[in-house]
This record gives C-alpha cells, structure tokens and sequence, in this order.
C-alpha cells in the first residue's frame, strides 16, 4: 500500500540499459532456489561472450498494476513516464502500455476524458495522441510475461507484442501496490520476484534484448529485483525492504493524489533531457533523496558487467 503526503506535478521521460533460466521444483527450500542463483550468475560470462550485438533501437514496457479510482496517482505515473519517452523520440510502435484501469473514463472524475498531473500543470496526460495496448482485464501477469517473453497466443496482433533484437534496449517500468517480493495486479494475482527474473532470463536466451532498465514504483520495490541473474539488468526500486512508497499530497479538485513521489522525482529530471543528453544514469541515481521520498531508493547492478555503470547514459 502506499500513503498519501504533499502535492505533485509531473512530466517527461526515460532511457535504458541492461539483463533468466534453471527452474527448481515448487517444493524446493530457500537454500536450493539460493544455490540454483549461484549457479546461474556463474553461466554469465558464457552469456555475455554470446551477446556481443551492438545497440540498435530502444522500447518500453510501461504498466500499471492497479484499478479503482483511489489509485488515480498509479495511472497517472504510468501516463507520464509515457509521455516523457515519447517526448525524447519513442514512437508508439516501441511502447507496450498497459493500463489496468481507465480513470479518464470513471465516472468520478470532474474531468471527464482527462488525467491531469496537478492543479498547476493543466498538462493532460491522456489527450487524443495516446496508444493503450493492454487496458482493463487484459492487464494480466500472463499477458505481462507473455509481452516480455515474445509467448503470445496465435492472432496476437504486432501492436501487443514486444518485437525487440538482441540489439534492442528496454525500459520495463511498473507502478502500483506491492510488498516484499511481489506486485499485485488488481488486487486479484501478483507477479513476484522470481517470475520477473524467470521472464528476463528467457528474453536473454530468446536475444530480446541488449540492455534493461527495471523500474519500479511501489512498496519495498527493490525486493523486486532481488533475484535478477541475467546479464545486462540494472533495476531501480522506489524503496527499499521494509520501507513504504508514498503518493505525493491530494488534488483537492480530484479528490485524490495524482502521482507518486518516486515517479515524480524521476519526471522532473527527465523533463530537463533534451534528445542526445549525456547525462549519465548515475548522475540521474544521484539526484534521488531519501528525505523528499521519505524511504530510500534501491539499486540492483550485480549483473551489469559488461561495461562500466558510469557510462550509462
């Protein structure tokens, strides 16, 4: 769950950068799931020596977990992480975004056919120049992992599906309620830490990507990523285990809080990227502050090994 504090406003964008295999029975004890991740981080050198293709293009996967009206801000993220990509030169044709629910349309909001950020912005983010994939109950931890995993079933059209390369770098960011380990999709399923490195593990081994950025915005976030084994991941969690995620403030007009303070710390630096910036990854870690978020950060880098963390940009 997240609280609610302060006031919002939100903005542009995002890049990308870095990273599954060896199933144990469900029964298996913590010791043999921990031994079986020993073992595949010890395979990585022979992945990274297949996956020598250079970058070539950049896609997004961003998805929002949640329904019902008091999670107007977990849309609101969404809608905005996506406006920034596309203001930094992605084209709708690189973006899966799946909506669990559709607040322009909710009979509660005073602004009927809109998502707005804040009071001051009046920036729109839903407005007419928008492409929803997955929406309502399509928005699923099958249709989820079937996105990332290129499994889809047959007459899947090619807007619903993820067809990335091997040169291909992806930034995966979710939103909504979660906990140690685990993110729930409309308060009905979750998709936990291990179905997450499952997914990327078989992207890896299927060439579907160069490079990814796992972004996530919810409670204790950062357990999210904690069982990532596949090369070329860097994961970047809202909080850390234990630690709450929290909206910032209420909009007085909605009756609601419009954004997360994790999400809107990240947009107002992004809003300042220009297309070709060389600000670096790093730098954008750096600006993150743990009193303003009132919880800290988490960053999952193990598997970034094929060139330095600094260079990201």
């Amino acid at each position: 769950g997240r609280l609610a504090m302060g006031i919002p406003r939100l903005a542009l964008a995002t890049l990308v950068a870095c990273l599954l295999a060896g199933a144990l029975p469900s029964g298996a004890s913590v010791e043999e799931w921990d031994r079986q991740d020993a073992s595949n981080a010890e395979s990585h050198q022979e992945f990274l020596r297949r996956g020598t293709s250079s970058h070539t293009d950049n896609w997004a996967v961003l998805v929002c977990t949640s329904r019902f009206w008091f999670n107007y801000r977990h849309i609101a993220n969404t809608l905005a992480v996506y406006r920034a990509v596309k203001r930094l030169g992605m084209p709708d044709s690189r973006i899966i975004l799946m909506l669990a629910d559709d607040m322009a349309c909710n009979p509660r909001n005073s602004e009927p056919g809109a998502v707005f950020a804040d009071d001051g912005s009046k920036l729109d983010l839903y407005g007419d120049d928008i492409e929803v994939d997955y929406r309502g109950y399509d928005v699923t931890v099958e249709n989820f992992v079937r996105v990332l995993t290129g499994r889809h079933l047959e007459g899947t059209p090619p807007s619903k599906r993820l067809q990335t390369t091997s040169g291909s770098n992806v930034l995966i960011y979710m939103t909504g309620h979660g906990g140690d380990e685990f993110l729930k999709f409309q308060d009905a399923e979750e998709v936990s830490s291990r179905d997450l490195a499952d997914s990327f593990q078989q992207m890896w081994q299927k060439e579907r990507y160069n490079e990814i950025l796992f972004m996530t915005d919810t409670c204790q976030a950062g357990t999210l990523a904690k069982h990532i084994y596949s090369p070329r991941v860097i994961g970047v969690g809202s909080s850390q285990r234990g630690e709450n995620s929290y909206s910032l403030g209420s909009n007085d007009r909605l009756g609601v809080s419009t954004s997360d303070r994790f999400t809107y710390s990240l947009l107002q630096q992004i809003q300042r990227l220009a297309i070709g910036s060389s600000k670096k990854l790093t730098e954008l870690f750096n600006t993150f502050d743990p009193r303003m978020l009132m919880s800290h950060p988490a960053y999952a880098t193990s598997t970034w090994n094929h060139r330095p963390l600094t260079g990201v940009l």
